[in-house]
Protein backbone atom coordinates (compact mmCIF):
# COMPACT_ATOMS: atom_id res chain seq x y z
CA UNK A 1 0.00 0.00 0.00
CA UNK A 2 1.47 3.44 -0.86
CA UNK A 3 0.41 7.05 0.32
CA UNK A 4 1.53 9.97 0.13
CA UNK A 5 5.18 10.13 1.80
CA UNK A 6 4.04 13.11 4.13
CA UNK A 7 1.31 11.18 5.82
CA UNK A 8 3.56 8.39 6.68
CA UNK A 9 6.09 10.31 8.92
CA UNK A 10 3.54 11.47 11.03
CA UNK A 11 2.39 10.42 14.52
CA UNK A 12 -1.20 9.47 15.17
CA UNK A 13 -1.67 12.58 17.02
CA UNK A 14 -0.27 15.03 14.04
CA UNK A 15 -2.76 12.49 11.23
CA UNK A 16 -5.73 13.27 13.51
CA UNK A 17 -5.56 16.58 13.92
CA UNK A 18 -5.05 16.74 10.44
CA UNK A 19 -8.23 14.54 9.76
CA UNK A 20 -10.12 16.54 11.72
CA UNK A 21 -9.40 19.98 10.69
CA UNK A 22 -9.36 18.81 6.56
CA UNK A 23 -12.77 17.00 7.87
CA UNK A 24 -14.08 19.78 9.68
CA UNK A 25 -13.25 22.06 6.11
CA UNK A 26 -14.81 19.34 3.36
CA UNK A 27 -17.42 18.35 5.56
CA UNK A 28 -16.88 14.70 4.39
CA UNK A 29 -15.41 11.99 6.06
CA UNK A 30 -13.85 9.20 3.35
CA UNK A 31 -14.51 5.07 3.81
CA UNK A 32 -12.96 1.85 1.92
CA UNK A 33 -16.56 -0.11 0.72
CA UNK A 34 -17.58 -2.88 -1.19
CA UNK A 35 -20.75 -4.61 -1.98
CA UNK A 36 -20.59 -6.09 1.77
CA UNK A 37 -20.08 -2.86 3.23
CA UNK A 38 -16.98 -0.84 5.07
CA UNK A 39 -13.51 -2.31 5.63
CA UNK A 40 -12.60 -2.96 9.59
CA UNK A 41 -9.58 -3.44 11.14
CA UNK A 42 -8.72 -4.76 13.96
CA UNK A 43 -6.66 -2.36 16.15
CA UNK A 44 -5.93 -2.94 20.44
CA UNK A 45 -8.66 -5.68 20.90
CA UNK A 46 -11.43 -2.99 18.69
CA UNK A 47 -13.24 -4.08 15.48
CA UNK A 48 -12.81 -0.35 13.76
CA UNK A 49 -13.76 1.27 10.68
CA UNK A 50 -11.20 3.42 9.45
CA UNK A 51 -11.86 6.85 8.00
CA UNK A 52 -9.55 9.00 6.15
CA UNK A 53 -9.55 12.72 5.34
CA UNK A 54 -9.22 12.39 1.92
CA UNK A 55 -10.07 10.59 -1.52
CA UNK A 56 -6.38 9.87 -2.53
CA UNK A 57 -5.46 8.93 1.58
CA UNK A 58 -8.38 6.39 1.52
CA UNK A 59 -7.48 4.89 -2.57
CA UNK A 60 -4.28 4.48 -1.08
CA UNK A 61 -5.63 1.87 1.12
CA UNK A 62 -6.96 -0.23 -1.38
CA UNK A 63 -4.93 -2.76 -2.51
CA UNK A 64 -3.41 -6.10 -1.33
CA UNK A 65 -6.59 -7.86 0.77
CA UNK A 66 -8.58 -4.82 -0.10
CA UNK A 67 -8.08 -4.44 -3.45
CA UNK A 68 -11.97 -3.78 -5.22
CA UNK A 69 -12.41 -1.25 -2.43
CA UNK A 70 -14.14 2.01 -3.53
CA UNK A 71 -13.55 5.25 -1.23
CA UNK A 72 -17.04 6.49 -0.59
CA UNK A 73 -17.62 9.84 1.08
CA UNK A 74 -19.79 10.23 3.69
CA UNK A 75 -20.94 13.84 4.59
CA UNK A 76 -20.60 15.02 8.24
CA UNK A 77 -24.42 15.13 8.58
CA UNK A 78 -24.83 11.63 7.59
CA UNK A 79 -22.18 10.48 9.73
CA UNK A 80 -23.78 12.38 13.23
CA UNK A 81 -27.49 10.93 11.73
CA UNK A 82 -26.62 7.43 10.69
CA UNK A 83 -22.87 5.99 11.26
CA UNK A 84 -22.60 7.12 14.66
CA UNK A 85 -25.54 5.32 16.38
CA UNK A 86 -25.28 2.04 13.62
CA UNK A 87 -21.44 2.13 14.93
CA UNK A 88 -22.97 1.93 18.75
CA UNK A 89 -25.23 -0.58 17.65
CA UNK A 90 -22.81 -2.51 16.17
CA UNK A 91 -20.22 -2.07 19.04
CA UNK A 92 -17.89 -0.92 16.47
CA UNK A 93 -14.78 1.71 17.02
CA UNK A 94 -13.22 4.12 14.83
CA UNK A 95 -9.47 3.96 13.97
CA UNK A 96 -8.78 7.58 12.74
CA UNK A 97 -6.96 8.54 9.50
CA UNK A 98 -4.74 4.86 9.96
CA UNK A 99 -0.87 4.73 9.26
CA UNK A 100 0.17 1.38 6.97
CA UNK A 101 1.19 -0.36 10.34
CA UNK A 102 -2.45 -0.48 11.44
CA UNK A 103 -1.97 2.80 14.11
CA UNK A 104 -3.92 5.38 14.56
CA UNK A 105 -6.20 7.01 17.90
CA UNK A 106 -8.67 4.89 18.22
CA UNK A 107 -12.46 6.59 19.20
CA UNK A 108 -15.50 5.04 20.17
CA UNK A 109 -18.93 6.43 18.34
CA UNK A 110 -19.65 9.19 20.74
CA UNK A 111 -16.41 10.40 21.04
CA UNK A 112 -15.72 10.78 17.34
CA UNK A 113 -18.55 12.62 17.33
CA UNK A 114 -17.58 14.88 19.67
CA UNK A 115 -14.65 15.78 18.18
CA UNK A 116 -16.33 16.50 15.27
CA UNK A 117 -18.85 18.55 16.35
CA UNK A 118 -15.95 20.40 18.20
CA UNK A 119 -13.88 21.06 14.85
CA UNK A 120 -16.97 21.83 12.84
CA UNK A 121 -17.88 24.83 15.66
CA UNK A 122 -14.35 26.15 15.59
CA UNK A 123 -14.27 26.42 12.02
CA UNK A 124 -17.91 29.02 11.96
Amino acid sequence: MTAPSDVIAKDPTERFNQFFNTVANELKIWLLVDEHGSVLLSADDEDCVPVWPTEQHALAWATEEWEGFKPEPISTAKWKSRWTPGLEDDELSIIVFPDQQCEGIILFPDEFEAELKKRETKRR
